[in-house]
C-alpha cells in the first residue's frame, strides 16, 4: 500500500471516528437531561437523594466487610 493510500485510510478513519464521538456526546447529553429530570421529580416528591446515596454506599461497604 502506498503512503498516500495509508494516509487516506487513516484520515478517513479519523473522520468517521470524529462523527461517532459527536454522536456519543449527543447521546450522553440526552441521558444527562433525562437523569436531571428524574432527579428533579424525585426531589419534588420529597426524596432525599443524598441520604439515599449515603445509605447505598454504607450498604455496599457493609457487604464487602461481611
Amino acid at each position: 500500500m502506498a503512503n498516500e493510500e495509508k494516509i487516506g485510510f487513516h484520515k478517513g478513519a479519523l473522520a468517521t471516528l470524529v462523527k461517532e464521538r459527536e454522536e456519543v456526546v449527543k447521546m450522553l447529553s440526552i441521558v444527562e437531561s433525562l437523569m436531571q429530570a428524574h432527579i428533579k421529580a424525585l426531589k419534588d416528591l420529597g426524596v432525599d437523594l443524598e441520604k439515599e446515596a449515603r445509605k447505598e454506599k454504607k450498604k455496599g461497604l457493609d457487604e464487602r466487610i461481611d
